[in-house]
């Protein structure tokens, strides 16, 4: 049985336990020869650890003696580099480094960590180095003795950066609108400026060869322009845009296999990837709009781990491992024009559009992350939760897209919490969502909304123009992708449907679900000639009449028979199609039209 490497970094442990590994070999002349001091960013979970690994083992000179049995059979085996074999490897993970307690807590998990790394540095090379290395209670100390030990000793180092930015991104996302301790992280002569200073003055004294640095975003590194100003970014060179990740043609090999140990046949082979590209693919890392989207790895295999022990896909797409990115919506969520950023990038007829991504993020910048749309939209796209969709308009400028469904189901649920923090209250939404699944009747969703929902909605920083906030809300209400693939502007043969939810392929046995499609219209108070108070005051049958009201409703109707000809067509099953034109009067009433 096909083993995945699900949470496993470890190159050694893949190569010489069996389990699959997507090779990234190939890479290593282009990395050679793109720098000396490299910095590579990738969204969480994306395989980064691994290429370190990958990286480390191809380097180490004591791996020397294995280098036919891990890496004779992969791109670099036939032809590899006159470097492989000839460093000495020094690797931090600074995910290990708590961002919990004050500066002084922080420096000493720091340095904790950098000690440690010492002494497993020491204990691997000591038959390598001719004198002892000193290891103090200052680490930074440590690390200067071992890098002139090491030089004294007539070796090199290449130094691995695992997740350099982890602990300040923890501190500034745990602390909005504190800054403090993350100006302390990082002022002039903060430690980790320090420790990069160390480490540029190595390698200009020839005592460090190479380094190459992972994290998520350009946060940190815009502090140290000063103390590591050195460095070669990578990170959207068209090159390396497939250098983390999983490309389609790699995972349709791995469908293939697991579908084969299922006794599955190439029709659901086509099922299963239209479900996985939905959910997963759509990552782009550079701004060539002809370059390959990727899947996330780590959520791919816990997919397909899932699939092959149940021959099924799993009941939730969104493995727990990557609900922390909710945190990163959150944040900006609750700054304070963040709302309505998240708002309008769940509008997808209108893509956000920028001229460059942000990249300078120091302290004198922070207080543009309060307001400025194209700081935090820039920040979501290091985060991972944004990616680039392509070139827009007349100037090219960049798209901005949500990647794939998991992700735009993380800025649904930072909606709902912000407009629902009681708890009680989204469970109550939870059940009338599921109702409505079941049976496609408006009617109690419709006076929960304008019972509840409308005012909590329209007065907690949504207040975009009219059907957006309609449209949005009900999203809110009513996305799950435990049982649909739902889409706000879903193209059916070149118009849009409002939000479709079509339920998934594998939970098509359920008879009780409907495959539900919602043209939404909106009308203002004004549009109406009538006050809140008119509108509140008459019954829905009379509103439904009124001229406006009807004309909508019957643009709304026009454009579902075209959706419902279409649908029918390709799911094959008009009994399950619910179609609903949907008018909002205001924030006040909806009136809505089951189409027939």
């Amino acid at each position: 049985m096909l083993k995945f490497p699900y949470a496993i970094s470890d190159f050694y442990t893949l190569r010489t336990q069996g389990y699959r590994y997507l090779d990234r070999t190939a890479a290593i002349p282009t990395l050679e020869d793109a720098g000396k001091q490299l910095v590579f960013l990738r969204p969480r979970r994306f395989g980064k650890s691994l290429l370190l690994s990958m990286l480390a083992h191809y380097y180490d000179i004591n791996m020397a003696g294995e280098f036919d049995a891990l890496f004779g059979d992969l791109a670099i085996g036939n032809d590899p580099t006159p470097e492989h074999n000839q460093y000495l490897i020094l690797r931090f993970d600074f995910s290990k480094v708590s961002a919990k307690g004050d500066i002084e807590a922080i420096q000493h998990s720091l340095f904790t960590h950098l000690n440690q790394a010492t002494l497993d540095f020491t204990q691997r090379y000591q038959h390598l180095l001719k004198y002892p290395v000193n290891v103090m209670e200052d680490a930074l100390g440590s690390l200067q003795s071992l890098v002139d030990v090491v030089k004294n000793s007539g070796q090199s180092i290449y130094v691995l950066i695992d997740e350099y930015d982890n602990f300040a991104n923890e501190v500034l996302v745990h602390d909005v609108g504190n800054w403090q301790r993350y100006y302390d992280l990082l002022e002039s002569e903060g430690i980790v400026k320090t420790l990069f200073k160390i480490i540029k003055a190595g390698a200009s004294e020839g005592k460090i060869a190479r380094v190459f640095i992972t994290g998520v975003s350009p946060l940190v590194l815009s502090e140290m322009t000063s103390g590591y100003n050195v460095a070669t970014s990578i990170y959207l060179e068209p090159r390396f845009n497939t250098l983390c990740g999983i490309t389609h043609v790699e995972l349709a090999g791995l469908v293939e296999e697991v579908l084969q140990d299922c006794g599955q046949d190439a029709v659901q082979q086509t099922s299963v990837l239209e479900t996985m590209k939905q959910f997963y693919n759509g990552y782009r890392f550079c701004e060539q709009p002809d370059s390959a989207l990727l899947y996330n790895p780590t959520l791919a295999f816990y997919f397909l781990r899932h699939y092959q022990q149940a021959c099924s896909p799993p009941r939730k797409m969104l493995d727990g491992n990557l609900a922390m990115d909710a945190s990163r919506i959150r944040y900006i969520a609750n700054l304070p024009d963040g709302a309505s950023v998240i708002g309008n990038i769940l509008d997808e007829q209108n893509p956000v559009v920028l001229p460059y991504l942000e990249n300078q993020f120091g302290i004198e910048q922070l207080h543009k992350l309060q307001h400025d749309a194209r700081y935090m939209v820039s920040l979501l796209y290091f985060f991972g939760v944004l990616t680039i969709g392509g070139l827009a308009g007349e100037l090219d400028e960049l798209r901005l897209d949500v990647p794939n469904r998991v992700i735009y189901a993380l800025y649904v649920e930072a909606l709902r919490e912000k407009a629902l923090p009681d708890l009680a209250d989204r469970r109550q939404v939870e059940g009338l969502a599921k109702q409505f699944y079941q049976t496609a009747d408006l009617q109690p969703l419709a006076h929960y909304l304008e019972s509840s929902y409308f005012s909590v909605f329209n007065n907690r920083d949504y207040r975009w123009d009219n059907e957006l906030t309609i449209k949005t809300a009900f999203m809110s209400l009513l996305f799950d992708d435990t049982y649909y693939i739902m889409d706000s502007e879903a193209a059916l043969k070149r118009r849009y449907a409002d939000l479709l939810m079509i339920i998934r392929p594998d939970m098509r046995r359920l008879d009780a679900l409907k495959d539900i499609v919602i043209e939404f219209k909106y009308l203002s108070l004004a549009d109406l000639g009538l006050t809140a108070e008119g509108v509140r005051g008459q019954s829905r049958e009379a509103l439904q009449q009124l001229p406006a009201v009807q004309t909508a409703l019957q643009a709304a109707l026009r454009q579902l028979r075209d959706y419902q000809q279409v649908l029918v067509e390709k799911y094959r099953e008009p009994q399950r199609l619910h179609c609903l034109a949907v008018v909002a009067l205001g924030f006040e009433r909806l009136i809505w039209v089951t189409l027939g």
